[in-house]
């Protein structure tokens, strides 16, 4: 083993009281880097101007247009104007008028001798119905009552007075009907559902707001009594001045033969039948329980 000289002693002196060379006792030289601010990546650290990345594809800060921030609702965030008193959750009915109702009749979209529903008004291209948007149906306006001159049966959701006088004066039916959303989806667009052999549910029942009008002979509810329709197709043929038409012995305009039942979705199909499309043939449940459900 060879030992250092002379000249290099002091060093190998100093190289052995050194510690033990690291990664935990590596320094750089002075002066060899530049101590600054450290500037984070983010929406506030990219740029002085406080906007955020503004490469390709990006929007920064800015909202895009529409933006209510967040995913509060405008008439909840902003409870102005009746916004907060349901207002936007009020069930909506698409409005036709009688004018429109004879046009349809007389281009042939309508027929009055079967009678009409939401269903040939719908296949008619007369209304359009959404019922994700809140539209419970159509309210029948007396807009072209003075021309209007077919004798139909029609059941709509609901009717003013001159709508109701101007069909009856004709010797026609109204009858105001409520359909919930399932039953009403279903009326509007029947052949996807017979697609789906699914049984025909029951109709619900309106709710306590809607009950009143219903139960209301004067709007012609059709959960209003028959007799008490009768005396109310009277009253208003007085108000207005016009023999009211005897319609008891015709089937299709009879008050009591024409209406649907409470249950009732299709006219002449009957809740928990199956209509299967593929064979053309209307299944009926037989079981006691089934017939007691659906009857009920």
């Amino acid at each position: 083993m060879s030992f250092p000289t002379k000249s290099g002693s002091k060093a190998f002196e100093a190289l052995r009281n050194l510690p033990r060379l690291s990664l935990a006792n590596l320094r750089p030289e002075p002066g060899a880097t530049k101590l600054g601010k450290r500037r984070g990546r983010g929406q506030h650290g990219g740029n002085r101007s406080g906007r955020g990345h503004k490469g390709e594809r990006q929007r920064g800060t800015r909202p895009r247009l529409g933006f209510e921030g967040g995913t509060t609702p405008f008439y909840l965030a902003i409870p102005k104007y009746g916004y907060n008193e349901g207002h936007s959750r009020r069930p909506q009915y698409q409005p036709l008028s009688l004018r429109r109702l004879q046009y349809l009749i007389d281009l042939g979209r309508v027929d009055p001798g079967r009678p009409i529903d939401l269903t040939q008004l719908v296949n008619g291209r007369g209304v359009t119905v959404q019922p994700l948007k809140k539209d419970f149906g159509v309210q029948l306006v007396d807009d072209g009552a003075e021309l209007f001159s077919a004798k139909v049966n029609i059941e709509v959701q609901r009717a003013s007075e001159k709508a109701i006088a101007a069909v009856e004066r004709n010797g026609g039916v109204v009858t105001s009907a409520f359909y919930d959303p399932i039953s009403l989806a279903i009326l509007i667009k029947p052949v996807p559902f017979f697609q789906r052999s699914q049984p025909i549910p029951k109709r619900m029942l309106p709710g306590e707001e809607l009950l009143c009008y219903y139960t209301d002979p004067e709007n012609r509810g059709y959960l209003a009594h028959p007799d008490d329709v009768q005396r109310a197709r009277l009253a208003l043929a007085l108000k207005y001045g016009y023999a009211l038409p005897d319609v008891s012995r015709d089937r299709l305009f009879d008050v009591l033969a024409a209406r649907k039942d409470v249950r009732q979705i299709f006219f002449g199909l009957a809740p928990g039948w199956i209509v299967n499309m593929a064979e053309k043939k209307i299944l009926k449940p037989t079981d006691e329980k089934l017939l007691k459900y659906y009857a009920s």
